[in-house]
């Protein structure tokens, strides 16, 4: 069962926390002596600077939000923060949970414009809250706990532009180059995928254009026009390639996915194929229609909708 990527990005906030919580609760107990020190504080910040992983500087507030210290960094104190009020900052309106440490959801900084997180810890005396010990992280000095993200292999529908949706029957296919000639682009698009080393290609049937990759290069695309989709002579560019057995798509079901998308561009003047996409490795097909709505399908689910699942009715 696949995670989704906000399941991904719970667990390493969880293991984040587990790793800041414990210095940050100590340090904050030994600024009580000093909180209505500012030289005090700075001092215990300083002292404690690296106690705290991966940050990037201290500071201690009051709990209406202004910061009683200046701000404590690797260089030391770095002044101009004395005296901020950072009550309208997206960390302090979140609420800090009952065991007094929260770490922040991902912000943009207003210094450096960088995706950046925060880790409060409240600070408890004898009279009661204090305020808060925070620590400030830029995501760039963070380590990456969780595991790469995977896609999940299952059905996804995005709609698209309401504007276009809202004109679709105003207006109509109109034949493309690659339309009069789809047989022959399609079979020089497979020919490619299961011989020729391409991995995922985009198809802009409106366009008569295809973007490809390659295995022997995957980190940049080319791209096949007309005069390309049309010539089989193209094929000589990529030398054979053994089709990958890690493939999620068997080389055997690409003759069939091709002719389906063929189905789907001619099927209907209104509702039409614009743009698709194939990977072998991740096993998707993606489909964008006339109306600009987008879908993310494995592809035996693909192969195993019918024209009724598209369009609600046999055509």
């Amino acid at each position: 069962m696949h995670t989704t990527w906000k399941d991904n990005i719970f667990r390493q906030r969880e293991q984040l926390a587990h790793i800041l919580h414990q210095p940050m609760a100590s340090l904050a107990a030994r600024c009580v002596a000093v909180w209505s020190d500012r030289e005090g504080l700075n001092r215990v910040l300083a002292e404690g600077f690296p106690e705290i992983p991966h940050r990037a500087f201290l500071y201690c507030l009051g709990i209406d939000g202004v910061q009683i210290s200046d701000n404590l960094g690797a260089d030391g104190v770095e002044s101009g923060h004395f005296g901020r009020d950072r009550s309208d900052r997206p960390y302090m309106r979140e609420p800090v949970p009952p065991w007094g440490f929260l770490l922040s959801d991902a912000y943009i900084s207003l210094r450096k414009r960088r995706p950046s997180l925060t880790a409060l810890q409240m600070v408890w005396g004898d009279q009661g809250t204090l305020g808060y010990l925070g620590a400030d992280f830029d995501l760039r000095d963070l380590p990456v706990t969780a595991e790469l993200y995977r896609e999940p292999d299952a059905w996804r529908q995005v709609k698209g532009d309401p504007a276009i949706r809202g004109t679709l029957f105003l207006q109509c296919r109109v034949e493309s180059p690659m339309d009069r000639n789809l047989d022959r682009a399609l079979s020089i698009l497979g020919e490619l995928l299961t011989e020729r080393g391409v991995f995922q290609c985009q198809i802009h049937f409106s366009s008569s254009q295809a973007t490809i990759w390659t295995l022997d290069d995957p980190y940049r695309y080319r791209i096949l026009d007309q005069e390309a989709l049309l010539d089989p002579d193209i094929c000589l560019l990529y030398p054979p390639c053994r089709y990958p057995v890690d493939a999620l798509i068997p080389s055997a079901d690409i003759v069939q996915v091709l002719d389906r998308l063929k189905g789907l561009r001619l099927v209907d003047e209104n509702i039409y194929l614009r743009q698709a996409s194939l990977n072998l490795f991740n096993g998707m097909v993606g489909l964008t229609f006339s109306c600009d709505g987008s879908h993310y399908m494995p592809h035996g689910q693909f192969l195993g909708a019918d024209t009724a699942f598209w369009f609600g009715v046999a055509m």
